[in-house]
């Protein structure tokens, strides 16, 4: 584990007006972050679940996608599994539906630690966002901000793009990577002519655990070249996903993923997960090439906000931003709230190189 500088949380649940009277905000956290002037620019994901109660029924709230109008289904609750606290999964189809819905928002710091300005809000969209959007990640390439998202519906877990210049008007590109995929992380540069993305196909046949892989693009629409990257044998994990945009260090790329970890049962014999991160270091020039990745996490919950929450011991990175000589890396935690961890940039840039050796994707 790495010893950190400080740590901070910037968001809580209580720091969000619901967008609508209906609704209550239950989370606000995996913020996208990126360096924006003199100021961080942060897009949250906030959830919000349905406040009216019905006897012998449960809520899932959904947007039209023609007019954006807000919806709530009804569901019989003995006709559903409702074991997870995020979503519903039918008994007689298999198929989910998702407690809460969510969409994003755009808030400033200056300092790196605090919020002190709120820009745009982004509403889902359109047949592909019905159940909500979800985990940006942002990546500035060109004087331009480019935003990974992940769309939910009932067409299936995909990610989209948007970009901006100002944080407060948004330019929609659509769908990037069919279902199931997320975790979508865009390199800052192109390299050897084509864009890179790092991105987590989610296997709905239990063949594998999710993995990281490698794709190029040269329009940052169209993806192909698709390389496998990163598995659990790699990083001792029970399973992987793509965290922060990578960064140019001296030595190579720098990205931190997530991982989990098994906890034992608790007192009732359920399983719990306790979610983790470690780093990667990939070569400049082949990025499908790992110089080095930490063989143990050197992130794990810690402080209250992180172990208790809407999903208890998550700490999950989804950016990272420099300034002077420590690395600011954003999480979302407990599925609940804003926090950032400051780093060294000496010790977040070496760690990687404590693991195992050089390696190739296939």
């Amino acid at each position: 584990m790495l010893d950190r500088l400080s740590t901070h949380c910037m968001l809580k649940p209580a720091d969000v007006e619901p967008r609508d009277a209906r609704l209550k905000v239950v989370g606000a956290f995996n913020p996208g972050a990126v360096k924006f002037g003199q100021r961080v620019a942060l897009v949250v994901r906030v959830v919000e679940e349905v406040v009216e109660q019905r006897e012998g029924w449960v809520s899932s709230p959904r947007i039209d996608p023609y007019d954006g109008s807000l919806h709530v289904d009804w569901l019989r609750p003995e006709e559903q599994y409702l074991s997870d606290r995020r979503m519903y999964t039918s008994k007689k189809t298999g198929m989910c539906r998702l407690r809460f819905i969510s969409h994003l928002r755009v808030y400033f710091s200056s300092d790196g630690v605090s919020i002190d300005g709120a820009g745009a809000v982004i509403e889902p969209r359109g047949e592909f966002e019905t159940y909500g959007i979800e985990d940006p990640r942002i990546t500035e390439i060109g004087g331009r901000f480019y935003m990974t998202y992940v769309a939910v519906s009932d067409r299936g877990v995909c990610t989209c793009l948007m970009s901006t210049t100002d944080f407060q008007s948004f330019e929609r590109h659509g769908v990037i990577l069919p279902p199931d995929n997320k975790d979508v992380v865009l390199f800052p540069e192109k390299i050897a002519g084509q864009y890179l993305c790092l991105h987590r196909p989610m296997p709905s046949f239990r063949i594998s655990t999710p993995q990281v892989w490698l794709a190029q693009s040269d329009n940052l629409i169209r993806w192909g070249g698709h390389k496998r990257l990163l598995g659990t044998e790699n990083s001792v994990r029970d399973r992987v996903g793509g965290g922060t945009p990578p960064i140019r260090t001296e030595r190579g790329w720098l990205t931190i993923y997530h991982s989990n970890d098994r906890l034992p049962p608790d007192e009732k014999g359920n399983m719990r997960l306790a979610y983790t991160a470690g780093a990667l270091l990939l070569d400049h020039h082949d990025p499908s090439k790992i110089i080095g990745h930490t063989p143990r996490p050197i992130i794990v919950p810690r402080e209250p906000y992180e172990t208790h929450g809407f999903v208890d011991n998550v700490i999950f990175p989804t950016g990272i931003v420099r300034r002077g000589d420590v690395y600011l890396v954003y999480n979302g935690a407990a599925d609940e709230n804003v926090c950032v961890i400051a780093y060294p940039v000496k010790a977040l840039e070496e760690s990687p190189l404590a693991g195992n050796g050089a390696k190739t994707a296939s």
